[in-house]
């Protein structure tokens, strides 16, 4: 089953650099989502690779996750 997670960042950079890791991982761009304008960063996964996910998520300091 897919799960959306959802990081909001203090910064575009910080957008950008984790886009970047989680290509690094192997995660399909097409199932990562930026949004400059709220600083957000959306993935659509299955469950196996939450834990990697999230790991590259908090590396960046979110301001929020959800």
């Amino acid at each position: 089953m897919a799960k959306t997670i959802t990081a909001t960042y203090a910064s575009e950079a910080s957008l950008k650099n984790v886009f970047d890791d989680l290509i690094n991982i192997g995660l399909p761009a097409e199932e990562i989502y930026t949004d400059s304008a709220r600083k957000e960063v959306k993935v659509i996964t299955g469950m196996d690779i939450e834990p990697e996910i999230m790991e590259v998520l908090k590396r960046h300091e979110p301001v929020e996750v959800s």
